[in-house]
């Protein structure tokens, strides 16, 4: 396995900051020599003042020189091991950010005792050298990949530790258990049983339901790290594209009086109030004899099959009761599982009372000229409030990354086989193959692989046998 062959007795170096032009950039080298390697180069403005003599954590001005040509005056970070983000030594220079200056830097130290890094091989290394462990590591590129404070609240309660938190004393009560069962096993011809199958019936209850609440956290979890998918349909003409234009503040969709305009979904997002909302206008329902405008309705559908929230736009001067009644139960009926907005467009063509009367006929109706971009803050709040952000804001820990989402899955599959194991009261040595495959899904979440090592260590640790 690539992460587990790597060598780490080299220094790696790379640009922390964007390519490109900017006021100052960050270059990051990480090993055992990496101080020295930057030492060698580095002249402070203080005469005899050498990085290798330096306390960790300090801040050095000085010149970068090749030879006798100064390349940029710089501030030289020094971290030394095992107190730095990989637990090596690590240095980040702080140049001018040109381009020029960068690729001199970089070069010079690649010809003297540096390789490039790989994409992401800073944090594997954390990794590798248990300064995170492999949740917290995925966390950090969700973090810096964040563009919503909901996104970036999740990653950081993930970096903290969050779902290692909710796994750390579940997976320790799981090793104790199965340690036990291994002793029995070892004892099997004395009729021995060290597991109390009370205590264990329990635990396995709570891995259950700690599991099944992860795992529903996902959906969530997801919609709020990538965009919450909201679809819009309609009619043709009840002003879909005028909304979606509204709500973005730009001309992102052609609007015109024409049926059948919009043929293919357009796509955009916004932030409101911190969540991300990803908004998707569609093509206009109707029945069509036209090829292209009907696969344009097709798509509007499978859109709305696959979006969280449902915006059901409805023209406010339409007044065939019946006819909108039906149109709605349909929607409804179609889609039962959806949280579903229904909103009277073009309300600035109708009176209050005429508005008034459609709030009593429907339910939870929202009325607002797209046109004219009355209502729409209204709107944007009632977005805001069908999602339910009090797990955020409690702090729960909410599963966004499809791989620990996978692992999940898989650990609650073996953990019921357990159940289903003790349940039927077959031999022990059957269902701690399961106990050993929960163990492992579990573990592939932090990175903890080797369940047959963690179970030896607690056989050791806490058991003395043959003493």
């Amino acid at each position: 396995m690539y992460i587990c062959n790597m060598i780490q007795n080299d220094t790696i170096i790379a640009l922390a900051t964007p390519a490109g032009v900017g006021a100052i950039a960050v270059i990051r080298l990480s090993g055992e020599n990496s101080i020295a390697i930057v030492n060698a180069f580095f002249k402070s403005i203080r005469k005899g003042k050498t990085l290798i003599n330096q306390k960790t954590h300090t801040i050095h001005l000085g010149h970068i020189k090749n030879k006798d040509i100064i390349l940029d005056e710089v501030l030289v970070s020094v971290f030394k091991n095992p107190n730095s983000y990989t637990g090596e030594n690590v240095v980040e220079i702080s140049c001018h950010g040109s381009s020029f200056i960068q690729q001199e830097i970089i070069q010079l130290f690649l010809q003297n005792g540096c390789r490039m890094a790989d994409n992401g091989e800073f944090t594997m290394r954390a990794f590798l050298n248990g300064k995170m462990d492999l949740s917290q590591a995925e966390a950090v590129a969700d973090v810096i990949a964040s563009n919503s404070a909901a996104s970036h609240q999740m990653a950081i309660q993930q970096m903290r530790g969050g779902i290692t938190n909710e796994l750390k004393e579940l997976r320790a009560k799981l090793l104790d258990f199965a340690a036990l069962i291994e002793l029995e096993l070892d004892f099997s011809g004395e009729d021995v049983e060290f597991a109390d199958r009370a205590q264990f019936k329990s635990l396995v209850a709570k891995i259950t339901f700690v599991l099944k609440r992860l795992i529903d956290s996902f959906s969530f979890g997801n919609a709020m790290k990538n965009g919450i998918p909201v679809a819009i349909i309609g009619e043709p003409n009840v002003g879909k594209s005028t909304l979606l234009n509204a709500l973005l503040n730009e001309e992102k969709a052609i609007v015109s009086d024409i049926a059948g305009t919009t043929r293919d979904a357009i796509e955009d997002e916004i932030i409101i109030d911190g969540v991300a909302f990803r908004f998707i206008d569609t093509a206009g329902i109707r029945e069509t004899k036209d090829v292209v405008e009907s696969i344009g309705i097709k798509k509007a559908f499978e859109k709305a099959e696959k979006a969280q929230l449902i915006i059901f736009l409805i023209d406010s001067k339409k007044e065939n009761k019946e006819q909108r009644k039906q149109e709605i139960t349909a929607i409804k009926d179609r889609f039962p599982n959806k949280r579903l907005l229904v909103i009277a467009n073009k309300v600035d063509l109708i009176s209050t009372d005429e508005i008034a009367t459609l709030q009593l006929e429907i339910d939870n109706l929202i009325p607002l000229s797209a046109k004219n971009k009355t209502g729409i803050e209204e709107l944007k709040n009632e977005l805001t409030a069908l999602v339910n952000i009090g797990a955020l804001s409690n702090n729960e820990t909410i599963v966004t990354n499809s791989r620990h989402f996978e692992a999940l899955n898989n650990a609650l599959q073996a953990i019921n086989s357990v159940q289903q194991g003790i349940d039927l009261e077959i031999s022990t040595d059957l269902f701690s193959i399961d106990i050993r495959e929960c163990l492992r899904h579990l573990g592939a979440i932090t990175g903890d692989y080797d369940v047959d090592k963690d179970i030896l260590g607690h056989i050791f640790s806490n058991f003395c046998i043959g003493k």
